[in-house]
């Protein structure tokens, strides 16, 4: 029984030692263009990559271009959810889920028309001749300040907002533009 015990606990130990061995090295490292902190999001910019295959390169452009304003549109998405949520938690107003409601509206509105001051910061194509396949990437950046200055514009422009609202959408958008006027 000892002897069965010590051949199965070696046996653990060489096929752990087998699987780590492998597991250390999963393949070789490939550097795609628009990799890097370059080209992530920081205190002063929304940023997005995309990557397109196809064997048509307008096809191939088409999905990277969606992949990176996806990318951007999330992350725009998530910063003014945490700001919404982070007011709601601030404010005992009663009117304030309303004003979260309306901000939230807002930012839907603004992200379903043409995104403020978006720029693209880089595009690249391949040609793969062995899968006869183009390979497009696109990088976008969105300068965050640019977007909420235009965020406060079209909330003058939204009827549905009473004066009371759009004083404490400006408030929120006020405190956004100044963190990332300090964090310059």
């Amino acid at each position: 029984m000892n002897h069965l015990y010590m051949i199965r606990k070696s046996l653990v130990i060489m096929l752990a030692g087998a699987i780590i061995g492998c597991g250390s090295l999963p393949g070789k490292k490939i550097n795609e263009p628009f990799s890097g902190k370059a080209y992530e999001s920081n205190n002063r910019f929304f940023r997005g990559t995309g990557k397109g295959e196809s064997t048509q390169d307008n096809i191939a452009r088409g999905k990277a271009d969606l992949e990176a304003k996806s990318q951007l549109a999330g992350q725009v998405s998530t910063t003014m959810q945490q700001v919404t949520d982070q007011y709601l938690g601030q404010t005992e107003n009663q009117a304030a889920a309303d004003v979260a409601d309306k901000f939230q509206s807002l930012v839907r509105q603004v992200m379903n028309t043409n995104i403020a001051d978006l720029r693209k910061i880089g595009e690249e194509k391949f040609f793969n001749k062995a899968e006869k396949k183009y390979i497009v990437y696109i990088a976008y950046e969105i300068n965050k300040n640019a977007m909420f200055r235009f965020m406060k514009k079209q909330a003058r422009v939204d009827g549905k907002l009473t004066e009371r609202q759009l004083e404490w959408i400006d408030k929120i958008l006020d405190e956004e533009i100044k963190k990332t006027e300090q964090e310059n």
